[in-house]
């Protein structure tokens, strides 16, 4: 009998217990993902309500939705490079998240001043880059005064690719649609997108992948 059969918790939450508790509005990773678990009922207005909670919970989805298959293969796999880099990607959903900087947007009203979060932006660069071709977004970083209207920013993200695919290609396609989700969403001056491919993982089946 394998180790694997005698556990009888999930690769998720193998991966998911021993991460140091990320708050987000008072929840953690562990709690959101038993939530998803749960289908997201019965609802919980403090995690529904939570703009945080949320940014982590539609990137969890998507980890499960587009990429789990994968990772429960590499979760049973020896190499603890792999367990590692997974892992990794788990706990920068929850750190992410948070609100961090609060980012300017313009309105015709000089009296009307509206922002919006930096955890938002960081979820919607990694929600653009995630299953391109069959890719995972592993950190999102914004590199600049992001509270200072025009100011020049910097997006530096890391990923994981599947073996097999053209990594120049796969990374020109990521920033290609990082820069269209930022020009479409906010008024950032992005004037460079760095995407490097940091880890190579088994894709799940040939229809993965996301042109």
């Amino acid at each position: 009998m394998t180790e694997d059969e005698l556990d009888p918790t999930s690769p998720q939450e193998r991966l998911l217990d021993g991460l140091d508790p990320e708050d987000l509005d008072g929840h953690t990773i562990e709690e959101l993902s038993d939530y998803l678990d749960a289908g997201r009922q019965p609802r919980d207005d403090s995690i529904e309500n939570s703009p945080g909670s949320r940014i982590a919970l539609d990137a969890l989805s998507r980890l499960r939705q587009e990429s789990w298959a994968m990772l429960e293969v590499e979760a049973r796999t020896d190499s603890a490079t792999e367990r590692s880099w997974i892992g990794r990607v788990i706990a920068n959903i929850s750190r992410e998240s948070r609100a961090g900087r609060a980012i300017p947007v313009s309105h015709p009203d000089p009296a009307t001043h509206l922002n919006i979060s930096e955890g938002s932006v960081r979820g919607l660069i990694r929600a653009a880059g995630d299953g391109t071709y069959a890719a995972l977004i592993g950190t999102v970083e914004l590199v600049g005064d992001v509270t200072v209207p025009n100011e020049e920013i910097t997006v530096n993200t890391t990923a994981s690719v599947a073996y097999g695919e053209n990594l120049t290609v796969v990374a020109e396609v990521i920033r290609q649609k990082i820069a269209a989700a930022l020009h479409r969403h906010t008024e950032l001056n992005i004037v460079a997108i760095n995407v490097s491919i940091q880890d190579v993982h088994t894709p799940t089946t040939p229809e993965s992948k996301d042109a």
